[in-house]
This record gives C-alpha cells, structure tokens and sequence, in this order.
C-alpha cells in the first residue's frame, strides 16, 4: 500500500486485538437468555451497558484504538453468523448450552485443546447470502458512545473455508473453491459497509495460517487430499481480495494466531516454512502476529517483510492473554529490540497476542491482569517509540 495512500492509524505502536474478558453480569445474561429467563431485548440490554463500560475503561487507559470486546458474540467467529445457508450461530449456542463449564471462571493449566475447525465443521445448506452483518451491528453501537476511534473485526475467509464441510455441502457447492468465492463476495460487502459507516479499522482473524506449520494439521489436510501450499497461496489470495478496496479508507489489518480458547491453544509451529509467501504476499497495513512463547518460534522469518514506507507495521504480540503473569517492561522491550534486527523499529507496534477471551468463558485470568498487561503495552510503547 503506497506511503502518500496510508492511513493515520496505520503506524500505530499499540494494538488490541479484540475481544476481552466479559464481566459476570454479562455471562449471567448469556446464560438465561439460553435457558429462555430473558427476552432477548433483556440481553441486549445488558450487553448495551457492558460494551459502554469496556470502552470507557479502555479509553481511560489510553489506547488508540478500541473494541466492543467483542461482548455481543458467544465465539469470534460469529461474526460471520449471520448468513443463509450456514448456520454456524445455531451451533455456536448449541454448543453454548450443551458446555456450561464455558462460563467458569478459575485457574486452568496452559494445555493444547481440540481447534473448533475439528469439532464445529458445518455443511452449507445452500448458496451463501448475506442477511445482516454482524459486524456493522457491532460498529454502529460502539461508535456511537465511544470517543476513540472502534474497530471492527471479522473471520477471515480460509477460516470460514476450513470450517466449512464441504463434502456435506453439495449439491450447493461442488468445491472449496465454490465456497470460498462465495465467502469472499459476502465479505467484501461486510467490509464495504463497515466502511461506508465510518469504521477506520478492519481486522481479519486469520488463525488458519499456522494450520500450515503444525503437524497434526498438515496430516489432516493431507488426509482429505488437500494440497497445504496451494491452501496456502488460495488464503493469501482471499484475504487480500476482502480488503482490497480500503486503500486510503481504512486500516486493514490480518491476525494470526495458533488458537486461543479457555487458556489452551490448538497449533504449534514457527513461522519459517511459510513466512516467505505469507509475509511478502499479504497486502496489509498491519501484520498482527503471535509472539509469546516459543511455539511461535524466532523473529528471523521477519526478514521477508517489505521494509520502507510501503511496508506493513508489524505488530508483535508478545503479550500473553493466557496467563495472568504481567510481563516486565524489560523483558518486552528486549524483544522489541531483538526483533529490531529483522524489521526496522519505525515499522514495530506491540500488543497482545490474542484476544483475552475468544470464546465468551475467557482466559483463565483475571480483569485487573487484563488491564495490567495492556497498562505495560503501553509503557513500553511510550518508552520504545516516545
């Protein structure tokens, strides 16, 4: 994206990827609208009161750029919920219902869990059309009693694909392929939208990615005759074709993580075998990457990211949402600097690397060591960058 066409908040040296962790009044809500308690304009109600108050509390910590803290959604992947011929919201509660241990709160032992592309894999029904978008629902709320600029964040499209069960799917959709152009057609509108309504910040969650380092999902691709790399090239491909208008209008942001649900994780895998096609071929204003653990490997494979005023910011997430351990200022600007000598630092942002409660149980942590951790963001933002 040229450096004369970039948007203001691109260089930003602090990020929030999204969600975090919902009060227990909200869950309650959640929790009797399931049981049939509460009209839904009762939940509304409540999530109306939680998404002022998250983002009151996240303006008064300073951050540039806020969420709803994706407080409406049962998962993050409802954002592409509200579609005909798939009904991934129906399973979403479902789920939610059948799992009441999801609204627990305590401590939990870090572990690797079953990714949802496994346990939630839902056939479509029919030919994709958008209903209403989320997302813009969302956008609209939290826009109207923010003052800081809102971000919308949204499924990216290999996602939807690889929970999508094709070989259930037809006579609909032949093919991935099919599929996928349907995906990206409805996502291109959910973005158009977002931005004819002011949104100046779009993110898709691409957890996808780091399926094509982790062995256990290579072997499943592999197993239904799936070719990883040209999985690979068809993923770049899409999430570019989805934000390809924003040019000038609105930040487009990608995250990549290796899953994040109850404190667990799903993929495992550094970024080498795929950081040459991923990180030169997105065309992204800003690269949102999971870096906390040595699951997500070194920084080297940071030396394929376009350098100069053209360059993505890279924003290193080196944050854990998985504990309530504060990292240090020390500890995180020395792997600020150690990044430093693959990506030069004007192109560097930090943040967390996850959101804090992708589902609507949440990390095992608690609220204050949220804010805490994100208190350190931005110290050491102000420290590293002024």
């Amino acid at each position: 994206m040229a450096g004369s066409d970039r948007h203001p908040l691109a260089r930003m040296r602090v990020d929030q990827i999204g969600s975090l962790l919902r009060p227990e009044s909200l869950k309650a809500a959640f929790r009797a609208f399931g049981a049939g308690q509460i009209t839904r304009e009762a939940l509304e109600t409540s999530q109306d009161e939680a998404v002022r108050a998250v983002i009151a509390r996240q303006e008064r910590a300073g951050l540039p750029i806020v969420t709803d803290g994706e407080f409406r959604r049962l998962n993050w992947q409802v954002s592409f919920s509200e579609v005909d011929g798939w009904d991934l919201w129906s399973g979403s509660w479902k789920g939610f219902l059948a799992n009441p241990d999801l609204l627990m709160s305590g401590e939990k032992p870090l572990s690797r869990g079953e990714d949802a592309v496994v346990s939630f894999r839902t056939p479509a029904t029919r030919r994709l059309e958008l209903k209403k978008s989320f997302p813009l629902r969302e956008y609209h709320f939290a826009a109207s009693v923010a003052h800081a600029p809102v971000k919308a964040m949204i499924m990216g499209p290999d996602r939807v694909a690889q929970m999508c069960d094709i070989d259930a799917s037809r006579p609909a959709y032949a093919d991935a392929d099919a599929f996928l152009s349907d995906v990206i057609r409805i996502q291109r509108t959910m973005v158009r939208e977002l931005v004819e309504a002011g949104c100046p910040y779009v993110q898709l969650d691409e957890p996808s990615y780091t399926g094509y380092v982790d062995a256990a999902t290579l072997e499943r691709l592999r197993a239904r005759g799936e070719d990883p790399l040209a999985n690979l090239e068809r993923a770049i491909a899409a999430d570019n074709a989805v934000v390809r208008e924003l040019r000038g209008r609105a930040v487009s942001a990608v995250h990549i993580c290796r899953g994040n649900r109850a404190s667990m994780w799903h993929r495992e895998g550094s970024y080498d075998s795929i950081a040459e096609a991923l990180f030169g071929g997105l065309r992204f204003d800003r690269l949102l990457l999971e870096y906390d653990t040595e699951r997500a490997g070194g920084f080297e494979p940071l030396r394929f990211v376009p350098r100069g005023v053209d360059g993505p910011t890279v924003v290193l997430g080196l944050i854990t949402t998985k504990s309530g351990r504060v990292e240090t200022d020390a500890e995180l600007i020395a792997r600020i600097e150690e990044a430093a000598h693959y990506v030069p630092l004007d192109q560097l942002a930090i943040s967390p690397q996850c959101g804090f409660a992708s589902g609507i149980g949440g990390n095992f942590l608690s609220e204050d060591e949220q804010w805490r951790k994100l208190d350190a963001m931005m110290r050491v933002a102000r420290t590293v960058w002024g």
